[in-house]
């Protein structure tokens, strides 16, 4: 398993109790919905523009997210194409604990797939 994230740094919140399951663990939806706006903000700002998420290629959940976690996106573009990108993603938790140990490892990876648009709703070149 990698010992640094890929890519920059794009969100950086908190993992709250009305974030989790009824095992006490973060909703993996929850994750989801944050790979895709991290996700969505490096895909708008390679773009120049509005983008929509039309697909998700791959996500794998390596481990369970706890209350009170750092949840950090990190994120790169690996392709672009005439008006699609895809941009893999990696979420790194940093548990916050009394003890002053700073660790922190992968939770989980995906690729996400943007497709850059006009203001009708109509795929748009992307000027690279």
């Amino acid at each position: 398993m990698s010992t640094s994230p890929k890519g920059q740094l794009l969100t950086r919140t908190l993992a709250m109790p009305s974030d989790c399951n009824a095992n006490g663990d973060i909703f993996g939806g929850w994750i989801m919905s944050q790979l895709d706006l991290a996700g969505g903000i490096l895909a708008k700002e390679i773009s120049h523009g509005r983008i929509v998420t039309v697909s998700v290629s791959s996500i794998t959940f390596k481990k369970p997210v706890s209350v009170g976690d750092v949840v950090c996106v990190y994120g790169e573009c690996s392709r672009i194409g005439n008006t699609s990108m895809n941009i893999d993603l990696e979420v790194w938790v940093k548990p916050v604990r009394d003890h002053g140990v700073e660790e922190r490892f992968m939770v989980c990876d995906a690729t996400f797939n943007y497709v850059a648009i006009d203001e009708a709703g109509r795929p748009r070149p992307i000027q690279k």
